[in-house]
């Protein structure tokens, strides 16, 4: 008798970011609400700036500083981040279509209620990360940290992780499909109730059978 197959995992779906001719541009002239396109942005240093509502498309920043950057309901999309350093990241309600993020360190991240589509987040250090109630669908992290990221109440559709190391992850009302979290190591987990829709591996089944049991109330005793 063949053995039952076993049913597919959806990746994420992330085409490859190609940019070409972009302005070399001050930062400086972002504003709140402007939009920026095709632009090359080399060192921004846009710390403590207001830039709520504002969009950038088809752009390129090579080193960036965004400090307590207002980046509240702020559009990336089709745009390359690279060498990011922010203790405080604010982009809650922003919007991430078909965008990278690479060798970048991140302290709080506020991106509660973010829509996000298309987004690989690679060779980072983050340390919370809050997407509660996010919009999330092909999102793809590789080769990172997280101390903790929030996904409470999100949506959460084509999600993968690579290599990625989360200490505490939180599931709390989430609503789940094909979330492959089979390269991630996890410490801590929250939330296993609304697990439904993710795939674990067999060794992850195990080292999560604590959870798994507590959340039945199924008392272990040997």
């Amino acid at each position: 008798m063949a053995s039952p197959r076993r049913p597919q995992v959806a990746a994420p779906r992330i085409k490859e970011l190609r940019l070409t001719g972009l302005d070399n541009a001050d930062p400086q002239g972002s504003e709140s609400n402007g939009q920026r396109e095709s632009c090359g942005f080399n060192e921004a240093e846009l710390s403590e700036r207001d830039l709520s509502g504002a969009g950038f498309i088809e752009c390129e920043f090579l080193g960036l500083e965004a400090h307590e950057t207002e980046l509240r309901r702020a559009q990336f999309v089709e745009t390359r981040i690279e060498r990011a350093n922010a203790p405080s990241f604010k982009a809650a309600r922003s919007i991430w279509r078909n965008a990278t993020i690479s060798d970048s360190r991140f302290g709080a991240v506020e991106m509660y209620e973010a829509t996000v589509q298309a987004l690989k987040i690679s060779d980072s250090k983050l340390s919370f990360v809050n997407l509660r109630g996010a919009s999330l669908r092909d999102v793809l992290f590789e080769n990172c940290v997280i101390d903790e990221l929030d996904l409470g109440q999100a949506r959460a559709e084509r999600i993968a992780f690579k290599d990625c190391t989360v200490h505490s992850l939180t599931f709390d009302h989430a609503v789940l499909s094909n979330v492959d979290l089979r390269g991630l190591d996890i410490e801590r987990i929250s939330g296993v109730e609304s697990m439904s829709g993710t795939v674990i591996s067999s060794l992850q089944a195990t080292d999560l059978a604590g959870a798994f049991a507590r959340h039945l109330g199924i008392t272990v005793n040997d």
